[in-house]
């Protein structure tokens, strides 16, 4: 089953993320950071820094428009909330509403882990600060939640226009954050490519839960003649 397929890279994509970060921690580790601070594959790391510089007017403007993302998990919160007061009951809110809540849930815990725990730090200061900085967690914000956004729209959204145009901005939104998060030069490459790692896993974990759940509940709708 396709579906089935979908799941299993999903979580391989999470073991590749457990990997790379493994390796990012073991693999060249030198102090090229501010303060001498030590940082895994720091050839490449240290080369591609060199390489796009630092760029503060582009970082402030990612930092702001990470706010969308934001905005639409809260957008899909108020749907949950206003299905759970409606229908009375948390386990008649829609089932893929609830399991994104559960997907944004583990991208909350897997931002506070790494803050907790950092695996290496930012190759600038900001505001005289030195910040962790794996994964880029503007850049796992967007990919995680964005995405979610395009297939939502295209499961609710009944115009045809809106259908297809949401899920296109949402991409082009992704792409250009990305782009510009990286060429920011606040994050080591390796932080990004992390970010993208989990954010693909996670997002191919969520939606293959969700088709899944509903190829068995049509399944069992059919075997009982309910429409």
């Amino acid at each position: 089953m396709k579906e089935k397929k979908s799941l299993y890279a999903g979580f391989a994509l999470v073991g590749c993320f457990v990997l790379w970060t493994a390796l990012v921690r073991t693999m060249d580790v030198r102090p090229i950071g501010p303060g001498g601070s030590a940082v895994g594959f720091a050839s490449l790391n240290g080369w591609f820094h060199h390489f796009t510089g630092v760029h503060m007017g582009l970082y402030i403007v990612t930092d702001w428009l990470g706010l969308v993302p934001v905005f639409c998990c809260t957008f899909f919160a108020v749907i949950g909330f206003c299905q759970l007061l409606k229908r009375r009951s948390f386990l008649r809110v829609d089932a893929d509403i609830l399991l994104l809540g559960g997907h944004y849930l583990l991208v909350i815990l897997a931002y506070l882990l790494f803050e907790l725990y950092p695996i290496n730090y930012r190759p600038v200061l900001i505001g005289g600060v030195l910040e962790a900085s794996y994964p880029s967690s503007t850049t796992l914000l967007v990919a995680c939640v964005m995405p979610t956004v395009s297939f939502q729209a295209r499961r609710r959204i009944k115009a045809a226009t809106f259908r297809s145009v949401i899920p296109v901005c949402s991409d082009v939104f992704s792409l250009l954050m990305i782009i510009g998060r990286t060429a920011a030069g606040v994050h080591w490459l390796t932080d990004i490519i992390g970010a993208l790692l989990l954010s693909a896993g996670l997002c191919l974990i969520y939606r293959s839960f969700v088709l899944l759940l509903e190829g068995k509940t049509s399944q069992r709708r059919s075997q009982h003649g309910t429409p």
